[in-house]
């Protein structure tokens, strides 16, 4: 056998038992989309999510080690309405890849494919963070991850024709396993519709508006503005002999404004779940929909 010969047979030999390489790299800002394309795309992709459940999404460091991510990305898919205006528009300029600039097939922005909810009809600063193009928290839905899905998997063809046809048969074995995912959490919750919470920030209100819970009040005074000892007052005072079963908040919001209200009223203060890997035992969305429902539940009871 000759050398060329022997170099060709270890070539193919190696092509033959090497790991398959993903064929798209992913670049997802939040963690909802980072497992959402996981599994649309499976072993075509190779997801990097930018974020953890323990991050407040709104305050990302423009690290370099993200911007060599994104430079890399075959695709970037994030929720938008300036939910990452204060990060993502640096590293798309920094990363410099054509490829995943808004405008182009690489970028997925996600809210712009659902039905946004408090559009505001203008914006001063006086009214505290507010997004002008609504509120970005649409993960908090579980129809909005269904409605993105199928934009996402659509995008996954077009970027890698070649592996449409696991695309498509990932998309619809996710969707009609989503879809009877949602009707039981719709039939767990039927109970729930009108049931009163005081929540930290209005970063619940999808959540509010597919279950028809009754918002009653926010800790916050305005978006963004962490409640002072006055406004916790107000709101005690507000409160005080309506039927509010639960006070809200995020695993990365203090703690602090929540339990002061919860001890001078008595109302349970518990952190729920907005995307995977907030609190514990939340690594899908499957398992954090289970756990809203089920703490709505037991403060229901």
């Amino acid at each position: 056998m000759g050398a060329l010969t022997r170099l060709l047979l270890t070539v193919t030999l190696i092509a033959q038992t090497a790991p398959a390489v993903a064929g798209l790299s992913v670049f997802a800002c939040e963690p909802e989309w980072a497992w959402l394309t996981a599994e649309l795309g499976g072993d075509a992709v190779d997801v990097y999510a930018a974020t953890t459940g323990k991050q407040d999404v709104h305050f990302i460091q423009a690290r370099p080690s993200l911007i060599s991510k994104l430079r890399r990305a075959d695709l970037v898919v994030c929720t938008g309405a300036d939910l990452e205006a204060g990060w993502l528009p640096v590293l798309l300029r920094q990363g410099g890849n054509a490829a995943v600039q808004p405008g182009r097939p690489g970028f997925l922005e996600a809210s712009r494919h659902v039905d946004m909810l408090e559009v505001p009809a203008s914006v001063d600063r006086s009214q505290g963070d507010v997004h002008p193009f609504g509120n970005p928290h649409i993960q908090l839905d579980p129809r909005n991850i269904g409605r993105v899905a199928e934009v996402l998997a659509r995008r996954l063809e077009q970027l890698d024709p070649s592996g449409s046809e696991g695309y498509r048969a990932r998309y619809a074995e996710f969707s009609n396993r989503w879809a009877k995912a949602v009707a039981d959490w719709e039939s767990r919750a039927t109970d729930l519709a009108g049931m009163a919470i005081v929540t930290h920030h209005r970063s619940w209100v999808y959540l509010i508006d597919w279950l028809q819970l009754d918002e009653v009040a926010s800790l916050e005074p305005k978006p963004g503005i962490e409640p002072g000892a006055g406004h916790l007052a107000d709101l005690l005072a507000d409160i005080e002999g309506r039927d509010v079963r639960l006070i809200v908040r995020s695993s990365y919001q203090s703690p602090r404004a929540s339990q002061w209200l919860s001890r001078r009223s008595h109302i349970p203060a518990e952190v729920l779940p907005h995307t995977i890997g907030s609190i514990p035992d939340t690594d899908d969305m499957y398992s954090v929909f289970h756990a809203i429902i089920d703490s709505l539940t037991r403060a229901r009871e």
